[in-house]
């Protein structure tokens, strides 16, 4: 048993500091921006909170971060009241959050400072996997960092690697997501060109999916998409912009040419100028069925 703290419960910490205390047996603390949350998974769960991200840094061998952007990252990450100002020595501070590189490289240099490893950690599997434990996690930092927080991690974990130095799991999750919203354009294009043909979609996608068109978003929301349901479930369109924003910045600086993917980033734009910004990212199909 470790004592661990976990800050930020969204829709992913709060079942991921869960299974850190019910799966793995740890000694939790949890830390949320809005105390009520926090006393709310105390409720459920058990374990602690504490007002600050330095308070539940303090005695803490793991503390565990996923927050919403760069900006959030620094918030809790430094300052006086910080995660980094509560740590000992030794410990190890992992970053779930999808965020910069940059961020990333920040974190691991201030934390070697004061003795403490680091490992960015950005996770891929939706809510869904966070709540079955089944989420793919790429990892950054050094190996003895890895090392360490790897048991950890492992609790909530489907598959997990560290990738290279630290940043290398930001940079993996850019990747993971241009990836996704070049299949969700595609599959949108696809479902809504049928559905205009007068096709059964349920045995168009009965047939297409045993063969080389298949995919994740296929097989989990090809049918939510024809039934234009977006709400309620899955990644949000902001956040996906938010997170497209990010892979786009990154390949100006290493010459990458990705304009299908600039392209998708200004259709959640979009969705987000509607209203939809909550809304499931496969809300793109809304743009084309309208």
């Amino acid at each position: 048993m470790a004592k661990v703290s976990f800050l930020g419960l969204g829709v992913m910490g709060y079942p991921m500091a869960g299974h850190l205390l019910k799966k793995g047996g740890h000694d939790v603390t949890v830390y949320n921006r809005t105390p009520a949350k926090a006393a709310q998974w105390v409720k459920e769960y058990g374990g602690k909170s504490a007002a600050t991200p330095k308070e539940a840094a303090q005695g803490a061998d793991f503390v565990l971060m996923c927050v919403g952007n760069d900006d959030d990252v620094r918030s809790v990450a430094f300052g006086d009241n910080g995660s980094l100002a509560g740590l000992k020595k030794g410990a190890i501070l992992i970053d779930h959050t999808t965020a910069s590189a940059v961020v990333a490289r920040e974190l691991h240099a201030e934390a070697k400072k004061r003795g403490v490893g680091f490992v960015d950690a950005p996770v891929s599997g939706g809510q869904a996997g966070a709540i079955n434990g089944q989420l793919g996690i790429m990892c950054g930092g050094e190996q003895a960092d890895y090392d360490k927080a790897q048991p950890v991690l492992a609790i909530y974990a489907k598959m997990c690697v560290l990738i290279g130095a630290p940043g290398a799991g930001q940079l993996t999750k850019m990747v993971n997501q241009v990836a996704i919203v070049g299949l969700q354009q595609g599959l949108a294009e696809a479902l809504n060109f049928g559905m205009r043909a007068g096709l059964d979609m349920e045995k168009v996608v009965s047939v297409i999916s045993k063969g080389a068109a298949q995919s994740w978003q296929m097989d989990n929301r090809w049918k939510t998409m024809v039934e234009g349901k977006f709400e309620g479930f899955g990644f949000a369109a902001d956040w996906m912009r938010k997170d497209l924003n990010i892979a786009l910045a990154e390949a100006k600086k290493n010459g990458s040419h990705m304009p299908v993917t600039a392209l998708i980033e200004q259709y959640f734009g979009r969705v987000s100028a509607a209203g939809h910004g909550r809304w499931d990212n496969t809300a793109i199909m809304s743009l084309l069925k309208n």
